[in-house]
């Protein structure tokens, strides 16, 4: 049972806007499951791809076994990205592929999620926004220079949403799926996963 594996047929056959989600050793699934849900509410089943530098298989934070769909090379061009976080982020933050990966997409529309923020943070997308994110990591937020850091809220600031951990990867989520698909389209599947529009 992984939320986010998918049929290669149907990410082969998908010609919509791609969404990649860089996953690692550590990641919250409970983050993960709620980027893929919302992204496949939205764009369907072939527009989520996790990306990773290898295809080995991966444990998440709560020991699920979950496959990345594609390495960072063979990734199509993302149009927006999404970053869980969970217990292994501050080791996969730290990882210069990942790194690079994020440097080279920081123009795109990103969502990022708890300790999720320590991976945009040691990539330098973080420098001059607004952010929001867990109340333990405010400290640590403002070592990578934001303007400003509003801990325990979910802020946007323009191309870039951060909020904290668990269920609040809604707000990052929505966000990139009202980029991409429109903002109907978000609060729709805010209503079906149950949660609050969280828009407008």
């Amino acid at each position: 049972m992984s939320a986010e594996s998918s049929p290669p047929e149907a990410a082969a056959e998908y010609t919509g806007p791609v969404v990649a989600i860089p996953v690692y050793a550590g990641v919250s699934e409970l983050e993960l499951g709620v980027m893929v849900s919302v992204l496949r509410l939205c764009g369907g089943e072939g527009c989520v791809r996790t990306v990773n530098r290898s295809r080995a298989s991966i444990v998440t934070a709560g020991g699920l076994v979950s496959t990345p769909h594609v390495l960072f090379a063979a990734l199509p061009e993302p149009a927006a990205l999404l970053i869980p976080g969970g217990p292994g982020a501050a080791k996969a933050a730290r990882d210069p592929l990942l790194q690079g990966f994020l440097k080279a997409h920081a123009g795109l529309t990103t969502g990022t999620s708890g300790s999720g923020l320590l991976l945009a943070g040691e990539a330098g997308t973080l420098d001059g926004r607004v952010v929001g994110g867990p109340a333990e990591l405010a400290d640590t937020l403002w070592g990578f220079t934001p303007a400003d850091v509003r801990p325990g809220e979910a802020v946007t600031d323009g191309a870039l949403c951060s909020a904290p951990a668990g269920f609040a990867a809604l707000h990052p989520a929505l966000h990139v799926a009202s980029a991409l698909w429109g903002e109907e389209a978000a609060r729709d599947a805010a209503r079906r996963l149950g949660g609050s529009p969280l828009l407008g």
